[in-house]
């Protein structure tokens, strides 16, 4: 009896348990191509801070599952909420699910950083001018304050010295870090990488995969779909892997890549595992 008192007592002084909403929160997502489903049903929550890498063969729905959560590719079930808010759909007071209006839906995508593997870079403006464009014009940022968070970001991934470059002048794996900058100088809430280091020659993907590890480092929240195993294992907070249009498994890098629950995972990292001797 004293012990169920005490433990009571326990119960009734001690703080309560806050949990921390997610800064992303996919539910039940679903994508047909024509009358293929490339996702089917997919759920995924991510923490703020949180670096989640996405493994799986290729056609698996990881880059569709990307590009769904602002609505780059539009899905025909499901929802997408960033830090609590909705973007693309939501649901009404009857439960219904609706649309956003675009105006909504461009505000909400500023919250979302995306860097693809081409590196979409305007070839007529100069670094500085393509990661200020849209913080200026989109965000109504005064320029000289455009201009200093850039120089900061250019400093963060090691570029400092190419401000004033087109990207002609660059390397692939330079035009990707300027790409990572201009995506950050929107203070987005999330970045969304999509195999950025696949069009990169391999001697250049390492810089790339460095400007992302501090990125990880710094709390950034990150998604990131890579066949880069090694970057998987030795950066992510969480691995998940994707077959099919499902997630089949998910977990902390040491327990998918040394003790993985699933026959499908263990077949799909066993060449990387031999190689590594893991």
């Amino acid at each position: 009896m004293e012990n169920t008192l005490n433990d009571a007592l326990s119960l009734a002084t001690d703080p309560p348990v806050v949990q921390q909403r997610p800064m992303l929160a996919m539910s039940g997502i679903a994508k047909w191509f024509g009358a293929n489903q490339v996702l089917k049903g997919v759920s995924l929550t991510v923490a703020k801070g949180e670096a989640v890498v996405v493994i799986g063969p290729s056609g698996s729905g990881k880059t569709t599952l990307l590009r769904c959560i602002n609505l780059l590719e539009d899905y025909e079930d499901g929802i997408v909420a960033v830090d609590g808010e909705p973007i693309g759909y939501f649901v009404d007071a009857r439960g219904k699910r609706q649309r956003m209006g675009e105006r909504d839906l461009a505000a909400a995508r500023e919250h979302v950083g995306i860097v693809f593997q081409s590196y979409n870079l305007f070839p007529h403006m100069t670094v500085l001018q393509n990661i200020v464009a849209a913080p200026i014009r989109v965000r109504g940022i005064p320029r000289a304050k455009a201009e200093a968070r850039a120089r900061d970001l250019l400093a963060m991934v090691g570029l400092t010295d190419k401000e004033q470059a087109y990207p002609v002048r660059l390397s692939g794996g330079q035009q990707q870090r300027v790409a990572i900058a201009r995506a950050l100088a929107m203070d987005p809430k999330i970045m969304l990488f999509d195999e950025v280091t696949s069009a990169l020659d391999p001697e250049l993907v390492g810089e790339v995969l460095a400007a992302m590890q501090q990125l990880a480092r710094d709390g950034m929240t990150m998604i990131v779909v890579t066949h880069e195993m090694s970057f998987a294992r030795d950066v992510a907070d969480r691995v998940v892997f994707m077959d099919g249009g499902l997630i089949v498994e998910e977990g902390k890098p040491e327990q998918m890549f040394t003790a993985p629950r699933t026959d499908r995972v263990r077949q799909f990292l066993k060449r990387y595992n031999d190689r590594y001797r893991l």
